[in-house]
């Protein structure tokens, strides 16, 4: 999570969101940490070479299967609304989410175990359409930026308090709570992977693990 604020407020991060607005006209004034994604299982995993031939239903974008495919996984889209019942019914056998998201929708309700693989993190931009940004003017650009950083950091906040509590209280539901070896997944990834079928290149990635 750290990290992920840390490049949301770096140079190639300005740099993506002027390039962004350069195509759309739409301009990000805040992003806010939406909590990294662990995953939910029958049965517990501690390694990538763990998860070959698991099914496991993740949202079907590039980004979010390439874990996966890297490490013989059988990645399944399903609508997100059906993802309960397909865990309840053995469709799939485990998922992938924020810890908040297995607490609210009580994935927990139909899975053994919780592996702390953190191999996404989520984070959502505040978003504003051009044909209101372009009638702004610069101090209320400023005060609109500042309202929405604000808000944008409390939820970070009180995102991050959530889930250093989730693990103790899943753990209380009798859920196994399993940390994971994570440079297995990476290693794998990368080996696997090549970071230009993702839409990036190696020197974004640089860039991007050297955000402080």
């Amino acid at each position: 999570g750290d990290h992920l604020i840390a490049y949301s407020k770096s140079p190639v991060f300005q740099d993506m969101v002027n390039e962004f607005r350069a195509k759309t006209g739409i301009q990000i004034t805040a992003y806010t940490y939406y909590g990294a994604r662990h995953t939910s299982a029958q049965k517990t995993f501690t390694n990538c070479e763990g998860v070959k031939g698991l099914k496991i239903r993740v949202p079907d974008v590039p980004a979010y299967t390439a874990t996966w495919q890297a490490c013989g996984a059988n990645p399944t889209p399903i609508a997100f609304a059906e993802v309960y019942l397909a865990l309840q019914n053995g469709t799939v056998e485990a998922q992938e989410n924020p810890l908040t998201t297995i607490e609210a929708k009580k994935f927990y309700e139909v899975q053994k175990a919780i592996m702390l693989t953190g191999h996404i993190v989520d984070g959502l931009t505040t978003q504003v359409a051009p044909h209101l940004w372009n009638r702004l003017s610069e101090a209320e650009r400023k005060m609109f930026i500042d309202v929405t950083r604000e808000a944008a950091d409390k939820s970070t906040a009180d995102i991050k308090k959530r889930e250093s509590e989730l693990v103790a209280e899943f753990k209380k539901k009798g859920l196994q709570v399993v940390e994971v070896d994570r440079k297995s997944f990476q290693d794998t990834v990368l080996k696997n992977k090549p970071l230009e079928s993702l839409g990036f290149t190696r020197a974004d990635f640089d860039k991007i693990q050297a955000a402080k």
